[in-house]
């Protein structure tokens, strides 16, 4: 009879709750994400509605229902267009170019300060790396054309003490990617180690005395212990990495050479497309149409990044 009472109450134990009272028993948490939620809804979702006008010729006076259908006649132009190859390739060598130098950056950056131990120069190291994130890109555009200006650049005076004349770095295409990458990497690196830092501090310690006391050196503690802890956000933030392939800084790419000049052709991506559509060409259509297609093809190569990871790494290492 015992027995039998015990698994009577297993079996009510195993009983499923209602969604009624998983909802009451969580309604705290839900009311946090609730204006979350609502900001998301409202700024992100309802503006999608645009994307109709990639396939209108849309005028403001008609309005977006008012406006006649285009179908795909924009897209075929931009396809057409010599612009299309030139605005994906410089978007395309821009963006891979910039994933291999200052995805891995990061990493080393949080690696590094996991093994800091005095607390205080820790401190003051992350936040001397987080501050040129909140530089604003006029700012930062400013400071490039003031550091590599060949007659009145900080670094061109200081080669020159040197006998080291500064070439015109800015007035030589070949040299912009470079200038472009390593600036954003500057900028960005120490912010984009938080995650990878936040990740490394739910190590468990014991792990790293363990190895300590079976005699394991430093680096042999980062690659069996601390990259492996480091996998899963690697893999989710490299699959965002990818997903935004096919955009540039539109600050950088727009303001350092100002859409003019030598700069002009290997500044030209899809952003810069776009803007040129909309401000200079007064296109609705056709600047609605590239920034689809962004998104479009995005979208697609974050499938596809997520379906190899599935295939090589196991399900557990996927995103989604």
């Amino acid at each position: 009879m015992k027995r039998v009472a015990r698994q009577k109450s297993a079996v009510n134990v195993a009983q499923p709750v209602s969604f009624g009272k998983r909802l009451k028993r969580s309604s705290s948490l839900y009311l946090l994400m609730l204006p979350s939620l609502v900001i998301m809804f409202l700024f992100t979702y309802i503006p999608m509605y645009g994307v109709t006008i990639a396939f209108k010729d849309f005028t403001p006076a008609r309005g977006i229902m008012g406006s006649s259908w285009a179908g795909l006649k924009y897209f075929r132009q931009y396809f057409n267009s010599y612009q299309f190859w030139i605005t994906i390739k410089n978007t395309l060598v821009i963006s891979i170019y910039s994933i291999i130098v200052t995805f891995p950056l990061p990493i080393a950056l949080a690696l590094m300060c996991n093994q800091m131990t005095r607390k205080g120069f820790k401190k003051f190291f992350q936040v001397s790396t987080y501050l040129p994130h909140f530089i604003s890109t006029v700012v930062m555009c400013g400071m490039i054309i003031l550091f590599l200006s060949p007659s009145q650049g900080i670094i061109a005076k200081l080669l020159g003490y040197l006998g080291i004349t500064l070439p015109n770095l800015m007035g030589q295409p070949s040299a912009f990617s470079s200038i472009y990458v390593w600036t954003e990497a500057w900028q960005h690196v120490g912010w984009d180690s938080i995650l990878y830092i936040a990740a490394l501090s739910a190590v468990d310690p014991s792990l790293y005395e363990a190895a300590t006391m079976d005699g394991a050196s430093k680096w042999q503690e980062i690659t069996k212990i601390t990259l492996p802890s480091l996998v899963p956000t690697i893999i989710t933030l490299l699959l965002l990495s990818i997903g935004r392939i096919f955009y540039s800084d539109f600050g950088l790419f727009y303001q350092v050479p100002m859409d003019s000049g030598p700069l002009l052709d290997i500044t030209s991506t899809i952003d810069t497309y776009v803007y040129r559509a909309l401000i200079t060409l007064n296109d609705y259509g056709r600047s609605s149409e590239a920034g689809v297609y962004q998104s479009v093809v995005g979208f697609i190569l974050v499938l596809c990044a997520n379906l190899a990871v599935k295939k090589i790494g196991g399900e557990e290492n996927a995103l989604f």
